[in-house]
């Protein structure tokens, strides 16, 4: 049976049909919004169930060129594979619908979400979730909650919320909420920036877009939002989420296929080895969490389950495996809301110790070797010029963009003391170096420049994409490129019971695996420029987020101050790294300083071996070159010239006499600068009355002679000896 449904949300109107089409999936829903068509379709395989205590779920979110009137661009004129706004679209509808499937669920399970028709208006991230959302909520699976997403803009100091794409082009706020019409699910954001702020010295906190309250010191422009200011934008929003929700329910309710009766994995905890682990083991479960290292914990828990293997022989090591786990976790938790000591022996709020050391690859052109306790990043920067920025095509913009800031993030398997070979990057992966590429976009005016930022992820215990953006920043500084702020990245973590809760700072591995929440907060000292929350207990409060982002502020503040420090230490690789100077002139001595038929300019890239761009109309100059000492050098040329006082045009008329000067001597003749410093061609046969057979025996160059202005080749002088 087919069921259409429309509603009228913020800034949206959405059309549903269900029954229609992909009829042999378990769910499938049509969308229409605006001019964009989205097909989203559930499937799952009843033959198969996978007994590992994971869902084995699959999301795939796929655009098709014809959507926007497009073919794909280069060699082959076929979709081939995904590009990162595809996989990273992929990646939040998963972490979002993931939560909803009910306890035991083990049969594969693939969501695949097809663009089939885009405007330039639609935001396609938010439509694909709804879609997803739609088609498991109305399918024979036994899900009876919608999730929705929602996202806010800032445009021109109001709050806009499901913004157009024009809209948010303009906004200094990209916020992305999910969640269902009782719980907040997931979170992304990030700040743009770019806003006139008065800086208070009451104790506010900042995230998003700056608005301070108190008494005034100093003004500056913010990349950053304050963090109240960010709970007010929450609070807004999630009040459009939960009742959109609300409706996607109501309306979807009757469209509903039948619920299927579908096999769930048993996965039962054998109390009698929790009992017995607990009585006999507690010691021995103590010393592996002490091990923080993963590999390390997960050898020490291997061991301790061949000990009780020995003296049970009767015990299947796989329950037990699943006993000792629950008893660590247990022990975990208890000691951190009991005790307020953290496995490892850090307070709550305590950061594990920094090291940082810069520019340790003496033929790249920057990088850092970030270091927070057992988590270590290697970031590279590569610097390059426009030719080298990251072409792409997305549906909903008309041509062809230009990325010319990226960060690359990869995790090799010995990072975690896993035996697995380095294959491409996978999801995680593109979401880490996306976050970190939005934590630190916001600092840096590359005017033209491409950089690259490289992360190598070498050891793993705890957020090493916040290491990235530590490690990503102290690269740029050692390029010595300019940031508006200094920028750095912590991972935050909660545990509760429901009753108590701990938030816990700068989170490792255990506690991410153990614990509620795991969310990511960068930024300034002032304020945030990018975060990201999965929550796994179903929500979380406002104020409990509250608290959280202030004690984020606390542990970012900290790790900036070692940060600041360790720029100071800062040795360039002068001999490798490009350098870049920028400055403005009066336009009016552009032609002095490109000189006869670009003489001038030609010269002086060939002396200081550097690549000069002039902007004709505002006098903006632009110097490259491969070293500090060529781009100084080449810049003194140039402001030498517009410092010298002008020598007015002479209008010259054949038959004029001046005296001049030889500046460069040639086969066929030899180049005279004339009193005002046009050039003019004086021919080897009107050197003399004798014949000349090599100029150089005649003339030299910086000799003063008189000659005579013979004629005018269009802009040319041809000359005469006199």
């Amino acid at each position: 049976m087919k069921y259409d449904v429309s509603l009228e949300l913020e800034n949206r109107e959405e059309s549903y049909s269900f029954g229609d089409v992909a009829k042999q999936a378990n769910g499938s829903a049509w969308l229409k919004s605006g001019k964009t068509v989205i097909l989203a379709t559930v499937v799952i395989d009843e033959t198969e169930i996978v007994k590992d205590n994971f869902l084995p779920l699959t999301v795939q979110y796929i655009e098709k060129t014809y959507a926007a009137g497009k073919i794909p661009g280069g060699f082959f004129k076929r979709e081939t594979k995904p590009s990162d706004f595809e996989t990273l679209t992929s990646r939040i509808v998963d972490r979002s619908l993931r939560p909803l499937f009910p306890e035991g669920f083990g049969h594969p399970t693939q969501i695949t979400i097809m663009t089939f028709s885009a405007d330039s208006e639609s935001d396609l991230q938010v439509l694909a979730l709804n879609a997803a959302s739609a088609a498991l909520f109305t399918s024979d699976i036994d899900i009876n909650t919608s999730v929705s997403a929602v996202r806010a803009a800032k445009v021109e100091g109001e709050l806009v919320l499901n913004p157009t794409l024009s809209q948010l082009k303009n906004s200094t706020l990209d916020l992305y909420l999910s969640g269902t019409k009782d719980d907040l699910l997931m979170i992304e954001m990030r700040s743009f920036g770019g806003e006139e702020v008065e800086i208070s010295d009451m104790i506010v906190d900042p995230m998003l877009d700056p608005t301070m309250a108190g008494a005034v010191l100093t003004s500056h422009t913010s990349n950053a939002m304050a963090e109240d200011e960010l709970i007010t934008v929450f609070e807004k929003t999630q009040e459009l989420l939960f009742a959109s929700n609300s409706k996607y329910e109501t309306q979807f309710t009757a469209c509903k296929k039948e619920t299927a009766s579908i096999e769930y994995k048993a996965h039962i905890i054998n109390e009698e080895m929790v009992t017995y682990v607990r009585d006999n083991h507690l010691s021995d479960i103590a010393d592996a969490m002490n091990q923080m290292a993963k590999s390390e914990r997960s050898t020490a828990l291997r061991q301790l389950r061949k000990k009780i293997i020995l003296t049970q022989e009767h015990w299947e090591e796989v329950e037990l495996k699943d006993a000792i786990e629950k008893v660590k976790k247990e022990q975990v938790r208890a000691q951190i809301l009991n005790e307020r000591v953290r496995a490892d022996g850090r307070t709550l709020t305590e950061v594990r110790p920094i090291s940082i050391d810069t520019n340790v690859l003496p033929n790249a052109h920057s990088s850092c070797l970030f270091t927070r306790g057992q988590t270590q990043a290697l970031v590279v920067l590569t610097m390059g010029g426009p030719k080298d920025a990251q072409m792409f095509e997305s549906l909903t913009d008309s041509g062809t963009q230009n990325e010319n800031f990226m960060v690359h993030y990869n995790f090799p398997g010995f990072s975690v003391g896993e035996a697995s070979p380095v294959m491409g990057p996978k999801r995680r992966e593109l979401g880490h170096g996306n976050l970190a590429k939005r934590a630190l976009a916001p600092i840096v005016d590359l005017d033209g420049q491409t950089v690259r930022l490289v992360s190598e992820i070498l050891e793993s215990n705890g957020s090493s994409s916040m290491a990235t953006v530590c490690g990503g920043y102290m690269a740029l500084k050692a390029a010595d490129i300019d940031t508006s702020d200094t920028i750095a990245g912590i991972a935050m973590g909660m545990v509760s019971d429901g009753d108590n809760y701990a938030i816990l700072s700068d989170i490792m591995g255990l506690e991410d695996h153990d614990g509620d929440m795991d969310f990511k907060v960068t930024g300034s000292k002032d304020g945030i420029t990018a975060m990201q929350m999965d929550i796994k207990l179903g929500g979380i409060s406002l104020d409990v987020l509250k608290e959280a982002l202030y004690q984020a502020k606390e542990g970012r503040s900290h790790i900036i101050d070692i940060m600041e420090e360790a720029e100071k230490e800062i040795e360039f690789n002068d001999g490798v790294l490009p350098s870049v100077d920028f400055f403005h002139i009066d336009p009016s001595f552009i032609g002095e300083i490109i000189g006869q038929a670009g003489k001038t300019i030609r010269e002086m890239i060939e002396k200081f071996e550097v690549a000069i761009d002039i902007d004709k109309k505002d006098g903006k100059v632009k110097i490259t070159g491969k070293n500090k000492t060529g781009v100084s050098g080449a810049r003194a040329h140039i402001e030498g010239i517009v410092n010298t006082p002008k020598v007015a045009k002479i209008k010259y008329e054949v038959g004029d006499k001046y005296e001049g000067t030889v500046k460069r001597i040639v086969d066929f003749g030899a180049f005279v600068e004339l009193p005002d410093g046009t050039d003019g061609l004086l021919h080897i046969s009107k050197i003399s009355d004798q014949r000349v057979d090599k100029v150089s025996d005649v003339l030299s160059e910086g000799e003063k002679i008189t000659v005579e202005i013979l004629e005018f080749k269009g802009n040319k002088i041809s000359l005469g000896r006199a």
